[in-house]
């Protein structure tokens, strides 16, 4: 068999026939001893077609014609065609043409009309609400209501309320118009008038000022003895030793003390009999024992302020007068005490005039592209200690305040 195969492929390649005659020698002398076995057809099944609707032509492929060259027994036996095998359920399943195909289908997508595409109601076609329908489902919903409001162990539950949730308007309170000193001064005498108190209420004055609390050459910092005094009985401790003590008592010094004085204050856990502290430069070094006591409430001696004097009687006299010390917060503010609501309106008229002018000579060098009150006091407001407060107007300050200096001129 093997040399039969080599001598086909051998006369394809080569197809003159005297070169096949050694192969073909070689063949009939081993040929001649035993006969070739004989060469079974091979079939295999044919491919499953789907039945013909009609006749149609023979889809047979040609039998080729055999080949006169080559003896009959290398020539191809033509082989006889099988019927068709009826295949099982189970082959059906392998196989891609024997079934009918299957349509891709789609469904129209449905969108939501329009309201403008809504048929109108009572329209022709149109099927009109079933009424006993409406009345069940009413019926039903009044039955889970009642079941909902069944009693609990003989208690009937009440119902919670609850209100539908409304939106709220958010009112602004209307800012109040700067109004002239003298109303302002009338306006707090009237409210501490009609609500009576137990003590007398303090005219008190809170300046926002346009400077920066942050930086040292803008802060803000002053002492004014006022002419008609704040009305406070004011205790005054001095710090100082011989005729310095001396004077002070006779000045009238609620306190006088020197080292004694300085030990009674740090260890008297914090309680205070006095309002105002003053002392001699020589007593200076040594309050520093007692700075983190004095300073957080604002009676630490103070050059600057004039309570550290060699003039001890004058400081004396000038606290006991209505000397006030101001200085600013860390928002930029002024709060002073400058008289009592039972005062007379020229007299704090005059005592605020007296603030207003100190205010204008602690004003600092560094802050610039302002004017004398324009871009330094933004806004200045008049209370009571417990009523309500009235914005004053610039220009009525600025008339308080000359009219203080040329008092003072005279």
């Amino acid at each position: 068999m093997a040399h039969l195969r080599l001598l086909l492929s051998h006369s394809q390649r080569h197809p003159h026939p005297h070169r096949l005659l050694p192969l073909f020698r070689f063949c009939s002398s081993n040929s001649s001893n035993s006969p070739p076995p004989p060469i079974k057809p091979v079939s295999y099944a044919p491919k499953p077609q789907p039945p013909p609707a009609a006749e149609a032509p023979s889809s047979e492929p040609p039998t080729a014609s055999p080949d006169d060259s080559l003896p009959r027994r290398f020539q191809q036996q033509p082989q006889p065609q099988n019927p068709p095998r009826q295949f099982t359920r189970q082959e059906m399943r392998f196989a891609n043409e024997s079934g009918p195909a299957i349509a891709p289908v789609s469904y129209p997508s449905r969108v939501a009309p329009l309201p403008e595409d809504r048929p109108a109601a009572g329209a022709a076609g149109e099927e009109g609400v079933n009424e006993e329908d409406l009345r069940g489902e009413g019926e039903r919903i009044e039955k889970e209501a009642q079941w909902g409001r069944r009693p609990v162990f003989g208690l009937q539950v009440e119902e919670e309320t609850v209100p539908y949730p409304t939106l709220i308007p958010v009112v602004k309170r209307p800012q109040k118009v700067a109004i002239d000193l003298v109303d302002a001064l009338r306006e707090i005498k009237a409210s501490a008038n009609e609500k009576k108190r137990n003590f007398t209420e303090t005219v008190e004055a809170h300046v926002m000022l346009g400077v920066d609390p942050r930086r040292g050459d803008q802060m803000v910092r002053g002492a004014i003895t006022l002419p008609h005094g704040t009305g406070k009985t004011v205790r005054v401790a001095v710090f100082a030793e011989g005729p310095a003590a001396e004077e002070a008592k006779a000045a009238g010094a609620d306190v006088v003390g020197g080292d004694e004085l300085i030990e009674e204050i740090r260890k008297g856990g914090g309680k205070l009999s006095f309002d105002k502290c003053i002392a001699t430069p020589m007593y200076m070094p040594r309050l520093s024992k007692v700075a983190r006591i004095l300073g957080p409430r604002g009676l630490m001696p103070n050059p600057k302020l004039g309570s550290v004097t060699n003039d001890v009687s004058g400081a004396v006299k000038a606290a006991k007068s209505g000397r006030v010390d101001f200085k600013i917060d860390k928002t930029a503010i002024v709060h002073v005490g400058l008289g009592k609501v039972n005062f007379s309106e020229e007299s704090l008229r005059e005592n605020i005039g007296a603030f207003v002018n100190a205010l204008l000579l602690a004003k600092p060098v560094g802050l610039k592209k302002t004017s004398k009150y324009v871009g330094y006091v933004k806004k200045f407001t008049l209370s009571s200690t417990m009523g309500p407060g009235f914005s004053v107007t610039i220009p009525s300050l600025s008339a308080a305040a000359d009219n203080y200096t040329k008092v003072q001129v005279n």
